[in-house]
């Protein structure tokens, strides 16, 4: 590189920092005239962005709590717009679409905590970033709005879900509301199993942890539910999430799983813990993120106040070392396939009776041997279905067609224009 090159780039480098410099004395400036004293700027070093979500979720529901104070850059945008299912209206008038100030090129204030919030576009060689910074009058203001954030993210994360999403781009952090609770008594599966289960989260979560604390046991668990799709899993894992007094987060795990998401997601968890941590389909982790995943596990603090609860679909490709060691999951409990009894117990809960009559619920039970509940779900929707439109519901017909489906999708023969014909990924050459 040329000396000319070097001091342009060099001249770069400071007209951009005394930009950046100025930016800084404007915001706090503007904010000492507004409050009537002096700010300082701090930048968090542990990668924390609870007071950050915190902060969007209080421009969006418009907490009086949180003051719009300024914007940044006159024309860079400072406005959003979103979907929000929870506003009814027409699509014609735009009654489904919330608009409000942007976290970007704005500047928030908590007057009460004496702390302002500022995300900073910073213009780059390579295009727009941002820098995030906390401005407040001094060290003692900073950690009473840290305690007070904590304490608001707590309570809310009682009412809702964070959603962790390993994406080609990153992590995706999502938070969605508990809209419809599971309650225990929605979970049909073995009682000696269903009540080993919240047995354990119970003693978990019990307030003075006694159990933990006589026996000196790690404050720390893990179990894994394993079994085919549409058994009841997910449905177990909802009341788990609606009926324990802590945090819950989802973490849908997906061939883009590295190290660096597996590292903020149990990060994430341990700020939130106590707390309950959902790990979907572990064995969608690629080998190479399996053994820092375990080390992870491993890890003295790694899983301190964390109930772990990993899910799949496929336990054969599941690594025998996630079982083989103390301190992974320490119990693997499989879902199986409804009996009979259950069937029944799910049928008579749909309420599918008031279309086949409850004299033919028993029958219905029987005839419907290997149905997981989620097959069972669409027998229910068949039915009404056909009821809705013909008076009637066929029971034996309409799991006869369900059973030849279901054995089309086993044998990979959706397609055969005639029983002889090979069709598929299995057709083989003569």
């Amino acid at each position: 590189m040329s000396h000319k090159e070097v001091n342009r780039r060099t001249e770069a480098l400071f007209i951009a920092a005394e930009a950046y410099e100025d930016v800084l004395y404007r915001i706090r400036f503007e904010l000492s005239e507004l409050y009537g004293y002096a700010f300082d700027a701090y930048v968090c070093d542990d990668g924390s962005e609870d007071y950050w979500q915190l902060l969007e979720q209080d421009i969006r529901t418009g907490y009086e709590g949180a003051e719009h104070v300024a914007r940044i850059f006159d024309f860079v945008e400072s406005r959003a717009f979103a979907v929000d299912s929870d506003i009814a209206g027409g699509e014609e008038e735009g009654g489904r679409f919330r608009v409000y100030s942007s976290l970007r090129n704005n500047v928030y204030a908590y007057p009460a905590w004496g702390v302002a919030l500022a995300r900073v576009p910073v213009f780059r060689q390579h295009g727009l970033s941002c820098e995030d910074f906390l401005f407040a009058r001094n060290d003692q203001a900073v950690q009473a709005f840290l305690g007070f954030t904590a304490k608001r993210r707590r309570e809310q994360d009682r009412r809702q879900v964070t959603v962790f999403t390993d994406t080609r781009d990153g992590m995706e952090r999502q938070i969605e509301p508990i809209t419809r609770a599971v309650e225990r008594e929605d979970v049909i599966m073995n009682e000696e199993l269903k009540t080993e289960i919240f047995r354990a989260i119970d003693q978990f979560f019990a307030g003075d942890r006694t159990f933990y604390q006589k026996y000196e046991v790690p404050y720390k668990r893990g179990i894994l539910l394993y079994g085919k799709p549409g058994n009841g899993k997910t449905t177990l894992v909802k009341s788990i999430a609606g009926s324990v007094r802590a945090p819950v987060a989802y973490w849908q795990l997906t061939e883009h799983t590295s190290s660096a998401s597996i590292q903020e997601v149990f990060q994430a968890a341990v700020a939130m813990a106590p707390m309950v941590l959902v790990a979907e389909d572990i064995d969608s982790m690629p080998q190479h993120a399996r053994s820092f995943f375990l080390n992870t596990l491993d890890g003295a603090t790694s899983k301190e106040g964390i109930f772990l609860i990993g899910t799949t679909n496929f336990p054969e490709q599941i690594d025998p070392a996630l079982m083989n060691r103390a301190g992974r999951f320490d119990r693997a409990y499989e879902i199986t396939l409804p009996d009979e009894e259950l069937r029944l117990v799910y049928l008579q809960r749909k309420r599918f009776g008031r279309l086949i009559g409850e004299e033919a619920l028993p029958e219905a039970a029987f005839l419907t041997e290997q149905f997981t509940f989620a097959q069972l779900n669409e027998l229910y929707v068949s039915a009404a279905l056909q009821w809705h439109t013909e008076g009637r519901a066929d029971l034996p017909a309409l799991i006869r067609n369900m059973r030849q489906e279901l054995d089309k999708s086993r044998r990979q023969a959706w397609l055969r224009d005639k029983p002889e014909a090979a069709v598929g990924f299995l057709a083989s050459g003569h």
